[in-house]
């Protein structure tokens, strides 16, 4: 009796560690694509709009058929977007592959997590190379390798023309500006920006990291030559210009460059994009500031 009760034991032992054994995935065994995406945020709607197979996609964020904050939105439009960026809408596509950013909420992140369905979060984005490595993993996710290096192979081209254009030329000094009390530093996209488009951050200069306050007496004594800044409307749509809208906004106002009107607006969606699309920033930034240069592009 005692023998076969070991004998039992030993059976449903093994039992068990087979099945343990079995479910494990085999090492090297690739997933299957995902069918259905749901992407949150502008900047994942970017990358899966240019990775993507269309019947992949199966929801945009909110924003994504705006185009004053959506690089892609007539694109965009041809596919359903979600009310808001809550979880539950989220869910309500029933995605087999979510994409997020660091910004998400972090109850919609747990939510999301919790529901079992696979998460990607597009976590670092302040520079060109944090934009080439979300490409390459987020194709990695899609079955979409290729194209995702076909798409950074385009991208590094077009870079290369920029940087080829501005071989010897002088940077402008420069700063972000707007109708919001707030400066970038070094650390950020603007930062990317200008290292792209022949320009001196003057704030990342005078040592400021992030995106902080503007530190208004330190501003005045600064040399600044030209103020960047985003567009406030959609392309296509007339509305206030950039140094009309900062009239109000002190210090700006006091500066030099206000006053002789250098102030150069980029298109917001543009100055704002967090994916490869900011590349079409750097062009617009460096031919606003080095005319001379493009003359013939």
């Amino acid at each position: 009796m005692q023998a076969n009760s070991s004998r039992l034991c030993n059976l449903t032992a093994l039992f068990c560690f087979l099945a343990l054994f079995l479910c494990q995935p085999v090492v090297g065994q690739e997933i299957a694509p995902p069918k259905r995406v749901v992407s949150q945020a502008v900047g994942t709607d970017d990358i899966l709009l240019a990775l993507a197979d269309p019947g992949q996609i199966a929801a945009l964020s909110h924003l994504s058929h705006d185009p004053l904050y959506a690089p892609d939105a007539a694109l965009a439009k041809r596919h359903p977007k979600l009310g808001s960026s809550s979880a539950e809408d989220i869910l309500r596509f029933k995605p087999d592959l979510v994409l997020m950013a660091s910004f998400s909420s972090p109850e919609s992140v747990a939510i999301i997590r919790k529901s079992g369905v696979r998460l990607y979060i597009l976590e670092k984005y302040e520079t060109l190379d944090d934009v080439y490595e979300s490409l390459r993993q987020v194709g990695n996710l899609l079955g979409q390798a290729k194209r995702a290096d076909a798409l950074i192979v385009s991208c590094r081209a077009r870079v290369g023309a920029i940087e080829t254009a501005l071989k010897g030329a002088k940077p402008k000094r420069v700063v972000s500006a707007g109708v919001y009390p707030y400066i970038s530093g070094s650390d950020t996209s603007f930062q990317d920006l200008c290292d792209h488009a022949g320009a001196v951050n003057v704030a990342a200069e005078a040592g400021i990291k992030g995106v902080v306050p503007i530190p208004a007496e330190k501003l005045l004594s600064w040399d600044i030559e030209v103020l960047v800044g985003p567009t406030e409307h959609r392309p296509g749509e007339s509305g206030p210009k950039l140094r009309d809208r900062m009239k109000g906004v002190a210090p700006f106002r006091y500066l030099k460059a206000y006053r002789e009107g250098r102030v150069v607006e980029i298109p917001g969606a543009l100055f704002g994009a967090t994916s490869h699309h900011r590349i079409a920033a750097y062009e617009a930034l460096a031919r606003a500031l080095h005319p001379e240069r493009f003359g013939g592009m």
